[in-house]
């Protein structure tokens, strides 16, 4: 599929699946009239697909080097999954990971899961975002296991302060895919 076949057809389910409207509390506490539901794209077999296409693009548009891709479990996770499998069908390494919220108590004591990011530049993911907080809790998680975070990207942005509170508090880029009023938001 063309990349803007690709990213028509997975604002179109965007739009169908995801968008659910009425009052909700959202993770961060504020409220809203409407919520971006994801999870029900991230993990729909044709949206799953298109999710990868339209983000690795997205990355590639930014002239971003990275190796892996992730973000706090658990909106990043199918969204890492995603462009990994992408970037593999296309002869490409890119390697997925899992941010704990905290690091382990037992174990091999990780808060970072998959391959090792140590050294590696890597795409922190989220599948949309509010105020940043799920981001930069990542973010600190890639760092701290000695990972250079070169960018935060996420599929829906909802125009509420995470992209100014990401680059002035990480010091990297925020790239989204798709903002609200394009989803007529």
């Amino acid at each position: 599929m063309s990349e803007t076949g690709a990213r028509a057809r997975l604002k179109e389910l965007i739009q169908e699946l995801a968008i659910v409207r009425g009052k909700v509390i959202l993770s961060s506490g504020k409220e809203a009239d409407y919520y971006i539901d994801l999870r029900r794209v991230t993990l729909q077999q044709e949206a799953s697909g298109l999710v990868g296409e339209v983000m690795l693009d997205l990355l590639d548009e930014a002239k971003l080097e990275f190796t892996n891709v992730g973000g706090l479990t658990m909106g990043a996770d199918p969204v890492g999954t995603a462009i990994m499998h992408t970037a593999r069908a296309n002869n490409r390494a890119i390697d997925a990971f899992v941010v704990r919220k905290a690091q382990k108590s037992y174990g091999m004591g990780r808060q970072v899961e998959g391959p090792s990011v140590e050294g590696r530049n890597v795409i922190v993911l989220e599948d949309t975002s509010t105020t940043g907080g799920s981001a930069l809790t990542a973010v600190e998680g890639v760092r701290k296991a000695g990972g250079n975070v070169v960018a935060v990207a996420v599929i829906v942005d909802r125009d509420t302060g995470a992209k100014e509170r990401i680059e002035a508090e990480a010091g990297v880029p925020y790239l989204f895919a798709y903002g609200k009023d394009e989803l007529g938001l």
